[in-house]
């Protein structure tokens, strides 16, 4: 083996913390070898206040940090003139690593989004508002700067794919370059008409012109034609100027429309199922099944009816804390014990997967099995 002289750094203040290891998953890794000719794009993003995310273009990792047993030097050949006798077998060490950076895939920290957009809502008559904020100076009203999507990529810490699906699940338009949440209760209504529409129209859900739609949608009901096709295109596929329609996507969003009434007055589940039907139509009534709405409801026995009805009360995991303590406390003063099955629909968008769900539930949750299955109860004692 060749031989080395080393020798320590001329400036160690100066090359101190100027290396870092980072260890890349097996996943990342495949990736960077496979695109040697035009590398990925790999970008570290995060506020002072943040623990910093490496994101691809289509994933999130966390980056932590992990303490070596061992140091390891960190040597360079010598720079041009740093050493008055030098020689080609030289090296010299520039740093000491103590850690190494341990990337762990994670889900896209977009919670965010929701405070960035707040005041910003879409509704059906409000569309050309231009909503204010109070000058905290001296009172008079200010416009509220307006939320590109360059600024939510610069501010979010999500890869650009998830960006963009988070968008989509959260309902957010794109108009004159503004990112706007649309209201539930005008998506609703859009999605509504568009059920109604392929049927008078005698229109295939599978291939809909979606000029044709739009057109119907703006001049009968004003609403926008930009509005109404990115609208389809959240619940179906949009190509060639057809929509082929997500079915099951369509009706489950329009039960959650039908479902947010009853917050606080639950509805009986019979009576829920005949509403969403004839809210669907004939044509999309067979789609209808309670297990779409998961997440978003709760079911208990009624207390006064006999025998027993179930009583359906809207219930959204959306509308939850992302912390995981704060989510648990939420659901263990809601419910004192959940099955296992009931609680697992309101863990899924605080999860990576299985694993960590099932890692927070052994955390914040105790298992009980008894003759009716598993049931969770709280780790911890959460008042009322």
């Amino acid at each position: 083996m060749p031989d080395f002289s080393l020798k320590f750094t001329q400036t160690p203040t100066t090359d101190a913390g100027t290396f870092k290891l980072l260890e890349l998953p097996a996943d990342l890794c495949k990736l960077i070898e496979s695109s040697l000719d035009t590398p990925p794009s790999l970008v570290i993003k995060g506020d002072s206040n943040e623990h910093a995310v490496l994101c691809t273009a289509d994933k999130t990792y966390t980056v932590r940090s992990v303490v070596l047993s061992n140091s390891i030097l960190t040597v360079t050949p010598p720079r041009a003139g740093e050493f008055e006798h030098g020689s080609s077998d030289d090296l010299v060490i520039r740093d000491q690593i103590h850690e190494v950076l341990e990337l762990v895939p994670c889900l896209p920290k977009l919670d965010k989004l929701g405070g960035l957009l707040r005041g910003r809502e879409y509704d059906e008559g409000r569309d050309d508002e231009e909503d204010m904020d109070e000058d905290m100076d001296d009172g008079r009203p200010t416009k509220r700067r307006k939320l590109t999507y360059e600024d939510a990529r610069a501010m979010l810490q999500a890869s650009d794919v998830e960006l963009e699906n988070g968008l989509k699940t959260r309902r957010v338009l794109t108009l004159r370059g503004e990112l706007r949440p649309i209201a539930p209760s005008h998506l609703t209504t859009i999605l509504e008409l568009l059920l109604n529409y392929l049927v008078s129209l005698s229109l295939s859900h599978e291939a809909a012109p979606i000029e044709d739609l739009a057109a119907a949608l703006e001049e009968d009901h004003e609403i926008r034609r930009e509005v109404s096709r990115q609208v389809m295109a959240w619940f179906g596929e949009t190509k060639g100027g057809l929509w082929t329609m997500d079915t099951s996507a369509t009706v489950r969003e329009v039960g959650i429309g039908i479902m947010r009434a009853y917050k606080n007055d639950p509805i009986a589940e019979d009576e829920f199922l005949k509403k969403w039907r004839a809210t669907v139509g004939d044509k999309f009534e067979s789609v209808v099944d309670l297990n779409l709405l998961s997440g978003n409801y709760l079911s208990s026995p009624s207390q006064f009816i006999e025998p027993p009805v179930p009583l359906l009360t809207y219930f959204p995991a959306s509308a939850l804390p992302v912390d995981p303590a704060q989510r648990f406390g939420d659901l263990f003063l809601t419910r004192p014990r959940w099955k296992a099955e009931d609680i697992a629909p309101f863990l899924t968008d605080i999860a990576f997967d299985h694993k960590e769900r099932d890692r927070l539930l052994l955390k914040f949750a105790r298992a009980v099995t008894d003759s009716e299955g598993v049931w969770y109860t709280a780790r911890a004692k959460y008042n009322s």
